[in-house]
């Protein structure tokens, strides 16, 4: 099924840039509950209320505060937000490969489809390959909607998988749990214990089929408003309709740079093949000033509403 892409730029590394787009890997399947006036079925939204004197305030009386002390705050307006937020570089810029089996999973949080655009497929699937071969993957930093992510490019069969990935700070330690240890010899089972508990899980053991497994309580609610549909029990809400958000196009094509990285890397520093890459992008891709002061605008505005 097609998506929409959502994001386009360049995976980057060394003085190679390969063009890609981002689409979406995942898509929510819970029960959304709306809140409607029964009286109106007019879709309900969210008050901004004074938590100590219970009333309403206007967006204008509005700022953002960092809580640094239990009931102490730093006011952050909304200028200095906009000077924090990460520059807009439109690239996946790999910062280190590592071994696949060191990353653990509860690192990892939303995976993206990555897409190969602009003539980049050649050069795509050698980076897919390398990695698939090696037992590599790529970390690496990426900017998307104003927020800079830690990411993990992963090989997939045919694709490449951008998963987004949680912070070090974000995850925390197993130091507080009572785990056992693998190291107790009291922990360790007995032989005949270890052989029956595999059996056991090789009697349960089977092919993944995503399919075979289903939200039992969606589907259950899914079919009382099929079952409500079709008896005429509906009600018309009218939604407010929203802007769709506008994506950058300013796609780098260095991969021709490819067989020069491959020659001259050897002993050369990462950050030097970094800043090198920078300066050749600059050569090679002069500035339309008609399509970056558009660009702009659609960036101040969308880091006006995220400070909104």
């Amino acid at each position: 099924m097609a998506t929409r892409t959502i994001w386009k730029g360049a995976i980057s590394f060394g003085l190679v840039h390969i063009p890609v787009g981002l689409h979406t890997a995942t898509q929510d399947s819970g029960v959304d509950f709306d809140w409607l006036d029964k009286r109106t079925m007019d879709p309900v939204g969210y008050k901004r209320i004074n938590k100590r004197t219970g009333k309403e305030i206007d967006r204008d009386n509005i700022v953002k505060g960092v809580e640094y002390e239990d009931g102490q705050y730093v006011v952050i307006s909304a200028d200095e937000i906009a000077d924090a937020y990460p520059r807009t570089t439109q690239t996946i810029e790999i910062q280190r490969f590592v071994d696949a089996a060191d990353v653990s999973f509860v690192f990892l949080e939303r995976p993206y489809y990555i897409e190969p655009i602009n003539r980049g497929h050649k050069v795509y699937a050698l980076l897919r390959d390398t990695l698939a071969q090696t037992g590599k993957i790529g970390i690496a930093k990426v900017v998307i909607q104003t927020r800079q992510h830690l990411a993990a490019l992963i090989p997939s069969g045919d694709a490449l998988i951008l998963n987004l990935m949680r912070w070090g700070d974000e995850v925390k330690p197993m130091s507080g749990l009572d785990l056992p240890s693998s190291r107790a010899k009291n922990m360790r089972p007995s032989a005949s214990e270890l052989k029956m508990a595999r059996m056991l899980v090789e009697d349960m053991s089977g092919e993944w089929d995503p399919e075979e497994f289903k939200d039992e309580f969606r589907q259950a609610v899914m079919g009382l408003v099929e079952k409500k549909v079709r008896a005429g029990k509906t009600e018309t809400v009218i939604e407010p309709q929203e802007e769709a958000p506008a994506y950058a196009d300013n796609v780098i094509d260095l991969t021709e740079l490819l067989q020069r990285s491959l020659k001259g890397a050897g002993g050369r520093a990462a950050k030097g093949a970094r800043k090198s890459s920078a300066k050749s992008a600059r050569k090679a891709a002069p500035r339309k000033p008609a399509a970056r002061k558009s660009s702009g605008k659609a960036q101040k505005a969308a880091r006006a509403r995220k400070a909104a």
